[in-house]
């Protein structure tokens, strides 16, 4: 970085969070340069990309139908890209495992937005930061925040407040929620996401992988980290410190913010392209405690992480298996929860596993709760 440009590599380029990182990095042109570009199926969108951006190296899972002339590797080649400073892993599901890996292993720093990499493989991945030095800086909006809170600060925190909004149903009743569709689903209230999280909002499950993910990055036990109920998604974090105060981060409910944050990081600039709050407009910033008996998927996300071993990735494989299947119109919204239940239930964990352990209770999981999604739906009950 020499030159003072920070050189990037965006592995889920044509999803939701690499579509505003290329926002954020069009509005900051003389900051940036992109080297990689990494996508699943979208051709279309990537092949745009491409012309506009005139990567080096690029990877597609699916065959590229159109001609370039930069380098085809693979995601973890791009993500170790010698001449990349910085990853942003924005894919979903287990395909940010791998590359993440690769990237702190060579030093990079790692922009992390894919919350399985953490959940999955939590101990590998802070392991691997911490032997080879490298950076992991978070872009999740509720762990933005709590970084963010914690600049400038020597101690450990004493306790995190993670903020939920709740999501379109949190004030449904059990037989409101057996009846949701597709559509009332993937309409969160305050955020825009890809479908799958926007699901998981839904179900509150994201917000169990969020506290995972919140226990690695910070290092902070479980009993110390708690949900609140903050449907205006306004204040993103609250870190409490050993002699009772506390920091909050506001912002608006727009993922440009902790994405610009950790492309920039140290640096705050200013981005005319980015919302203000207007005070004028926000009426009032209500908090109240999480329902865990409503929303089962959160129930079970914290188990999870609290049993370790493979468990997380077995709940990350199932949940993904789950959404699809309800997306697919296959299974009904409260029949995600029994899926992936049904799923942790029959599973055989290992403690401390290896790389190769949790891909395989993954790959476990999946071929499980395909079979489940097969029976009828009464059969998963």
């Amino acid at each position: 970085m020499g030159d003072g440009i920070k050189k990037i590599a965006i592995l889920g380029s044509t999803g939701s969070i690499g579509q505003q990182a290329l926002d954020v990095i069009h509005a900051l042109p003389d900051r940036f340069q992109v080297i990689g570009l990494a996508v699943g199926k979208n051709q279309e969108l990537l092949e745009r990309q491409i012309s506009e951006l005139q990567p080096k190296v690029f990877y597609s899972s699916a065959e590229p139908d159109f001609a370039y002339g930069g380098e085809f590797l693979s995601m973890e080649e791009i993500a170790s890209h010698p001449e990349v400073d910085l990853v942003i892993i924005a894919t979903s599901g287990k395909a940010g495992l791998s590359p993440t890996l690769a990237a702190l292993r060579t030093g990079k720093v790692v922009a992390l937005a894919s919350k399985e990499v953490l959940v999955m493989a939590g101990e590998i991945i802070t392991t691997e930061a911490t032997l080879h030095q490298s950076q992991i800086l978070p872009v999740d909006s509720e762990h933005s925040a709590i970084w963010q809170c914690l600049q400038g600060e020597g101690g450990k925190p004493q306790r995190l407040f993670l903020t939920a909004s709740g999501g379109p149903f949190y004030r449904y009743s059990q037989s409101q929620l057996s009846g949701v569709t597709v559509e009332q689903a993937l309409h969160h209230p305050t955020w825009k996401m890809g479908r799958k999280v926007t699901i998981d909002s839904a179900t509150l499950m994201n917000k169990g992988l969020e506290v995972i993910e919140a226990h690695w990055l910070f290092d902070i036990p479980f009993e110390n980290i708690e949900i609140l109920i903050h449907p205006q998604s306004i204040v993103h974090s609250i870190v409490e410190f050993a002699d009772g105060s506390m920091k909050a981060q506001l912002g608006s409910p727009d993922m440009r913010l902790p994405i610009q944050y950790a492309l920039c990081y140290p640096e705050r600039l200013s981005n005319p392209g980015l919302p203000r709050l207007d005070w004028s407009k926000i009426q009032s910033l209500n908090f109240e405690p999480v329902d865990y008996n409503k929303f089962p998927c959160l129930k079970l996300a914290l188990e999870a992480g609290r049993l370790g071993g493979t468990y997380p990735a077995v709940l990350c494989a199932a949940d993904e298996v789950a959404v699809e299947r309800f997306l697919n119109h296959s299974i009904s919204f409260t029949d995600i929860a029994r899926m992936v239940q049904k799923t942790l239930e029959q599973h055989q964990s290992v403690a401390q596993p290896s790389l190769e352990e949790i891909l395989a209770a993954d790959a476990w999981a999946r071929e499980y709760a395909e079979r489940l999604s097969l029976c009828q739906t009464s059969g998963i009950r």
